[in-house]
């Protein structure tokens, strides 16, 4: 079993080669400068990468990538293969990054929630209190308004 830190290496090195191979090394106009590595993930027996890649384009665009990646996987592996000099090259496997999505998402909820406090800030502009501007009694205020105790054991008799 390698060690964490042989496996980050050996991902960051996969990472480099195989953007470097698709920027300059690959002529498949389905891979074109709109498909970017984000991140790479190597197992623990460095038998197997994960490659994680996104494409700035619509749906058809993102398919014809990974087509393109799928056609390519074997050329990109040799260059991993010849760049990293270990005993087993990983398999390489290469997984559309959820990144772009969900940051659309939260900009998405974000605006949402923008626009709520917006509604709530326009409906209370011109609120007042339910009560009185100060509901709490002072020590010494109201004592004459008050019947005392001792008056109302009186009336009772």
């Amino acid at each position: 079993m390698a060690d964490n830190a042989r496996a980050k290496r050996l991902a960051d090195l996969i990472r480099e080669v195989v953007a470097q191979k698709l920027q300059r090394g690959i002529k498949d106009p389905r891979l074109g400068s709109h498909v970017t590595i984000t991140d790479t993930r190597v197992t623990g027996d460095l038998r197997e990468a994960t490659v994680f890649y996104t494409v700035y384009g619509d749906d058809e665009e993102r398919q014809e990538a990974a087509a393109g990646l799928e056609s390519a996987k074997g050329i990109l592996r040799s260059a991993v293969g010849q760049a990293a000099g270990v005993k087993f090259t990983p398999t390489l496997t290469f997984v559309a990054d959820a990144l772009p999505d969900t940051a659309k998402t939260i900009e998405d909820l974000l605006h949402r929630a923008r626009a709520s406090d917006e509604a709530v800030r326009e409906a209370s502009a011109g609120a007042r209190y339910a009560g009185e501007a100060d509901p709490y009694r002072k020590p010494g205020e109201d004592e004459a308004a008050e019947p005392s105790a001792e008056t109302d054991g009186d009336a009772k008799e």
